[in-house]
């Protein structure tokens, strides 16, 4: 933790005390009763059995937000605390909550500080939740039994965006303080996670409902947060098989799954498409020459270069090794070379830090250059295959003809294979 810059550790200090002045100052707001030790007992077991069963999803999940807001579904049981318990043990359920996840996902492994952190804004995002509960209903906790009628419903609603929204934005201030080099819009998350979090504000709710009139139904629920878990990885699931893991560029697969479509798209509206084909020129010498850590950063720089400098509705994908792919869907023959020639002077501008410095090797690889193919649907071809083909054939004429340049493949005649009659 004293390692962080000393902006992002005394906003980390803040929140922490400040949370502790709540836990203090609520600590004696409400008696704890037989029945709300009921309550908490009911709660912890059905918190510990939740993110016991979740743990490995919880793992996965974990290493997958880095660099954005990790969003889970401890607030299942927390938010129901929060509507039944007293502070200090709605408290303890966030306590035992983070406490789990340290020692069962992260495995003690040094990040105490985060889960600290995180506890901390969940209190302050309680305590903002439960002061909306009792303006709306007058009370304190248990605040349940007294959320009747439409009052009671827009005292809820507005308790659970309070909660969620608080707790959200003193995440997100953290992160943006912590990765001041990263998109800001990379802090936000995933829109899909947002969603299933504040159903899981709504899932609490019903445990919390079904605590006070049926608990023996509680094992029934437990389903539900299981469910939800599951329902967390699948953006993990579908990013990781669209994605190129080194590149963060569209993976070789979907890419040609969207060329294709794409390709179908502008023969049925008579449209045009663009394909460019890049190779990094004497990337192999790169590699060689400065490790494959060097390389690697090469890759990605030349990646990022390469998607700022095209259009927004525009394909970018890895083809393999050191071979990118554009898809420039709508795109005129004019706006093709204008665009690759910009991808080529993008690339030129790009200097990597080499992570490993060899003796007598730069400390920065500079001055890249790129072979740049282009073939335009259907000027050149009308069948994908042919049309990559041509976009390939054109960056081996670029290299010939010196490198650093981009070339214009010519139309291709396409041959149709005559029809093999059926064998009886």
């Amino acid at each position: 933790m004293w390692k962080l810059s000393a902006p992002v550790l005394g906003y980390v200090l803040i929140v922490d005390a400040l949370a502790l002045v709540v836990v203090f100052a609520t600590a004696r707001l409400v008696p704890v009763t037989t029945q709300s030790l009921a309550w908490c007992g009911l709660i912890l077991a059905g918190e510990i059995v939740h993110l016991e069963a979740a743990q490995r999803i919880e793992r996965i999940r974990e290493l997958a937000a880095d660099g954005r807001p990790h969003m889970h579904l401890q607030s299942i049981w927390i938010f129901a605390g929060l509507l039944l318990l007293p502070p200090p043990l709605a408290t303890l359920v966030i306590v035992v909550s983070y406490a789990h996840s340290w020692v069962r996902v992260y495995q003690r492994r040094g990040v105490i500080h985060r889960k600290v952190f995180s506890g901390a804004t969940v209190i302050l995002a309680c305590a903002a939740a439960g002061a909306v509960l009792w303006t709306g209903t007058g009370r304190l906790a248990p605040f349940l039994p007294s959320l009747d009628g439409f009052g009671g419903m827009t005292a809820l609603l507005a308790s659970g965006i309070v909660y969620f929204g608080l707790n959200y934005v003193l995440v997100i201030l953290a992160i943006l303080m912590s990765n001041p080099g990263k998109p800001p819009r990379q802090a936000f998350g995933n829109p899909s996670d947002v969603l299933i979090v504040l159903a899981a504000v709504g899932v609490g709710c019903g445990i919390a409902l079904v605590m006070t009139v049926r608990p023996w139904l509680l094992p029934v629920l437990m389903v539900t947060p299981v469910a939800l878990h599951i329902g967390l990885l699948l953006p993990q699931f579908q990013a990781a098989a669209r994605t190129d893991s080194k590149t963060a560029l569209l993976a070789p697969e979907f890419w040609v799954q969207l060329a294709r479509s794409e390709l179908a798209r502008a023969a049925e509206l008579s449209s045009t498409a663009g394909v460019l084909m890049i190779d990094i020129d004497h990337f192999k010498a790169i590699d060689d020459g400065n490790g494959h850590l060097a390389g690697d950063e090469v890759l990605r720089a030349v990646a990022a270069a390469i998607q700022g400098s095209v259009r927004g509705g525009d394909y970018v994908g890895r083809f393999g090794g050191d071979e990118f792919v554009v898809l420039l869907p709508g795109a005129t023959t004019t706006e093709i070379t204008a665009i690759a020639d910009r991808i080529r002077t993008a690339i030129a501008r790009v200097e990597v830090p080499v992570p490993v410095i060899r003796p007598g090797k730069p400390e920065v690889i500079a001055g890249l250059t790129a072979s740049i193919g282009a073939a335009v649907y259907p000027e050149t071809a009308t069948e994908y295959t042919i049309l990559l083909q041509a976009a390939d054939d054109a960056v081996f004429e670029a290299k010939a003809g010196g490198r650093d340049r981009v070339v214009l493949a010519t139309a291709r005649t396409e041959l149709t294979r005559p029809e093999i009659p059926d064998v009886l």
